[in-house]
C-alpha cells in the first residue's frame, strides 16, 4: 500500500515537473549573417605626362621648349594631375612659330613670354563637343587671366575657331582628348591682346656715328672753298684791275712830287 502511494506521489511530481507549462521554451539561435564586403577602392586615375604626349605628337618642340624655359608645363602638370577640372591645351606646330615674323617673340622679357605660354590653356578640360556651348558664353579666360587675356570662341560647322583680340586661328586637329587632359592643335601662335594691342617693337638698330662738325668760330668754316665768305660773290677780274690802277697812280704822284723835289737846281733851292 505504502509502495503504491510512493509510486503515484512520484508520477504525479514528474508529471508536474514535465508538464509544457512549466518547461521554458529555448529562444532560437541568432542567425548568422554574412560579413559586409568593405567597399572598392576608387580607381586611380592614369598620370598623364605632358612632355610625353607632347614629344611624341606632332611636331611640337617650339612650343615644348617655351613650356620648359618659362617653368609653366609644371603648372599645367598640375592641373592635369591634381584637380578635378583638368586642362585643355591649344598647341601650335613649329612651323608656326617659324611663320611668327613680326610681332616676334625675341623682344618679350621673360615675365610676358610666360604670359604668352599661359595664355594656350584653359583650367577645365573641354571636348570637341563641349565648344559649341562655349562659343555662346565668350570670352573665357584662360590660365594668364581674363580680360585682355581672354579667349574668343566661335563653333563654326563643327570648326572651333579662336580670337585673341590680336590673332586668330582654329583647332585643326585633335591630339589628346581623354579627361582630365585635352590637347588641340591649332594653325597660328595666339597672341594676347594685353601684350600685342601695343605692337612689340622690333629690337632698334645701333644709331650711326655722329659726324664731326667744324667749330663755328674757325676760318675755314666761314670760307668757302674760294677762300671768301658764303654769300658774298668773289672779287671778278675788272674789279681787280681797278683796284690795281688805283694803287699804280698813287705810287707815281708820289714818285712824281718826290723827283720834282729832288731834282730842283741847287740854284733854285738856294
Amino acid at each position: 500500500m505504502e509502495f503504491s502511494m510512493i509510486f503515484m506521489f512520484s508520477s504525479t511530481l514528474l508529471f508536474l515537473v514535465s508538464s509544457p507549462t512549466n518547461v521554458h521554451a529555448a529562444s532560437p539561435p541568432a542567425p548568422i549573417l554574412p560579413p559586409t564586403p568593405a567597399p572598392a577602392p576608387a580607381p586611380i586615375p592614369p598620370y598623364v605626362n605632358l612632355t610625353d604626349l607632347l614629344s611624341v605628337a606632332g611636331p611640337f618642340h617650339t612650343f615644348l621648349n617655351y613650356l620648359e624655359s618659362t617653368k609653366v608645363i609644371d603648372t599645367f602638370q598640375n592641373q592635369a594631375n591634381n584637380t578635378e577640372e583638368g586642362i585643355t591645351i591649344f598647341v601650335p606646330k613649329d612651323s608656326a612659330f617659324s611663320s611668327l615674323k613680326k610681332p616676334s617673340l625675341s623682344n618679350l622679357t621673360q615675365d610676358q613670354l610666360k604670359q604668352v605660354i599661359l595664355f594656350h590653356a584653359l583650367p577645365h578640360y573641354y571636348s570637341l563637343a563641349d565648344f559649341k556651348n562655349l562659343s555662346q558664353s565668350s570670352p573665357v579666360s584662360t590660365f594668364a587671366g581674363s580680360g585682355e587675356f581672354s579667349l574668343n570662341f566661335t563653333d563654326v560647322s563643327g570648326t572651333v575657331h579662336l580670337d585673341s583680340g590680336w590673332s586668330k586661328t582654329k583647332v585643326s586637329s585633335s591630339v589628346h582628348s581623354t579627361d582630365p587632359v585635352a590637347i588641340y592643335q591649332v594653325d597660328k601662335v595666339l597672341l594676347p591682346e594685353a601684350i600685342f594691342g601695343a605692337d612689340i617693337p622690333p629690337t632698334p638698330a645701333p644709331a650711326p656715328a655722329p659726324e664731326i662738325s667744324p667749330a663755328a668760330d674757325s676760318p675755314k668754316s666761314e670760307l668757302t672753298g674760294g677762300g671768301h665768305a658764303p654769300g658774298i660773290a668773289p672779287p671778278n677780274s675788272a674789279y681787280r684791275i681797278i683796284n690795281s690802277g688805283i694803287w699804280i697812280q698813287l705810287i707815281l704822284a708820289v714818285s712824281g712830287e718826290t723827283c720834282s723835289f729832288v731834282c730842283l737846281p741847287i740854284s733854285a733851292v738856294v
